[in-house]
């Protein structure tokens, strides 16, 4: 579709963005940045409490620097506590919560998970996407949605009535119960070989909540035992005076979710008395499942987050995930809004991040079983996209173990040089090691020429606005065709 075709509806805003919670939010910073005009609109009259997702993974905390919110999540937050084992009243030992990073993992300065509650992520995410002039419009429900070849006109009901914006392209972040994934019509496709979605039919009930009588250096687990009916997890939630209490039920349990249920499960299974849980501020109950949606697109629909796929909450995968899927968009609506690139670039966020999205339930799943643990997978430093049509390798011979055209660009310091500086933004970079070979002009592209650098090499590497290589070679044979695919053109 050309430029001009695109250009000829009237349409109210280039991106509408349905949901904001870290997803839609993260979007929404990804567009602001790059002075695409986009609506974020949110069901509910203010942001969603609940500490929810609080574990931002590596490979999250380097999307969270490139988008400028680093500082502010960091102050925010802290370090994974230890856990503490307590059996009859008594500490019973101690076990990490997480696998050890192994040296040098990945070329990332991060290591470890940062604890972070999703409703501090989500306030630290709006106060960016405001200061860069982004828009959040609160308490509007979908309630229809149509498309053409030229737009998306969405009905929404609101305090002040009904409405409609229309948008070149909508962005479904609306969470697992997705209005917009239904409008459209895309189905979910429960993971395991029934196809039901469960991971655990045991409901869990989880709330945050002051509490006496625990020190803030462990996340306490009461195992089963005596007249308990199940486990109970107490963790101290970092950058707050709260804990997050976790507590699974057996089978077909009517789990009482007031706050006097939650004191009277942690008298139940712990040494503490009803009376030190001094306050709930946020309780939920839920039922582990696993789904993904059959497609991430209809048309000019994207769904990413929860509105394309559920999961288990075990390892942390699931913000992540969300927040990368839109960091995989944010940077191709741009580049197609502004002209620079075929709207078949759009075309590869669900050949990208449906495999990754998949991969993720299965990880999250086994976790959630104790079959597998919170180790090297759960950073997610090493997801890429060696198999999508972007990824374009020329080298031939290469070792086990060599960086390719998909993988995710490593950081480090070379020739005085941070690679991770030179990446920020949202153009793409040319990154030369330990060669002179001549390079073809590309514009919009910025040249950074180092020496040779172990986790890469030596050859030309084209990094994208995301921070994968795209393409790769031992010289600039090649470079400026794949340039033209992707838009960049060459002179």
């Amino acid at each position: 579709m050309s430029m001009t075709s695109i250009r000829s509806a009237p349409v109210d805003v280039d991106v509408l963005v349905v949901g904001a919670g870290p997803t839609g939010l993260a979007l929404g910073v990804d567009l602001a940045r790059q002075g695409v005009d986009a609506l974020v609109v949110e069901r509910g009259e203010g942001l969603a409490q609940g500490s929810r997702g609080k574990g931002l993974q590596p490979r999250t905390m380097e999307v969270f620097e490139d988008l400028g919110v680093l500082d502010a999540i960091r102050a925010a937050g802290g370090d994974y506590p230890v856990g503490m084992i307590w059996q009859d009243g008594k500490r019973a030992g101690e076990h990490p919560m997480f696998d050890p990073a192994e040296d040098g993992e990945a070329g990332s300065p991060f290591t470890a998970p940062w604890m972070v509650p999703q409703w501090r992520t989500q306030e630290i995410l709006h106060a960016r996407l405001t200061g860069l002039g982004g828009r959040v419009a609160f308490g509007r429900e979908v309630t229809a949605l149509d498309q053409d070849e030229d737009g998306v006109s969405v009905r929404f009901t609101s305090r002040e009535g009904a409405g409609t914006v229309r948008a070149r392209y909508v962005v479904a972040a609306d969470g697992g119960r997705s209005a917009v994934r239904r409008a459209v019509g895309i189905g979910m496709t429960g993971a395991g070989s029934d196809g039901s979605g469960v991971v655990d039919p045991d409901p869990i009930l989880v709330a945050d909540a002051r509490i006496s009588g625990l020190d803030r250096d462990h996340w306490h687990v009461f195992p089963p035992g005596g007249d308990a009916d199940g486990f109970l997890a107490i963790c101290p939630l970092a950058g707050t005076d709260h804990f997050q209490i976790v507590a699974g039920f057996p089978a077909g349990t009517t789990v009482d979710s007031s706050p006097e249920g939650v004191r009277k499960v942690v008298a139940a299974r712990s040494h503490l008395a009803a009376d030190a849980v001094t306050g709930t501020t946020w309780i939920s109950e839920f039922r582990p499942r696993a789904a993904l949606a059959d497609r991430l697109r209809a048309g000019r629909v994207f769904l990413a987050g929860d509105a394309a796929h559920i999961h288990s909450p075990a390892g942390g995968q699931g913000l992540n995930t969300s927040v990368q899927d839109a960091y995989n968009l944010g940077w191709k609506l741009g580049a197609v809004l502004r002209g620079e690139a075929p709207a078949a670039l759009l075309d590869t966020y669900e050949e990208e991040r449906h495999p990754v999205a998949a991969d993720m339930l299965g990880l999250s799943t086994r976790i959630h079983r104790g079959e597998a643990r919170r180790g090297s997978q759960t950073r997610q430093l090493g997801l890429g996209y060696r198999g999508s049509s972007l990824a374009v390798e020329t080298r031939t011979d290469l070792p086990d173990g060599a960086l390719r055209a998909g993988d995710r660009a490593p950081d480090g310091t070379v020739d005085g040089v941070r690679l991770f500086d030179a990446f920020r933004g949202t153009r793409w970079t040319l990154l030369t090691v330990g060669t002179d070979t001549e390079l073809p002009a590309l514009p919009g592209v910025r040249t950074v020429r180092i020496g040779s650098y172990e986790p890469y090499g030596t050859g030309l590497f084209l990094v994208r606005p995301d921070g994968h290589v795209g393409w790769a070679g031992t010289d600039a044979r090649g470079l400026a065709e794949y340039a033209a695919l992707v838009g960049l053109g060459a002179r």
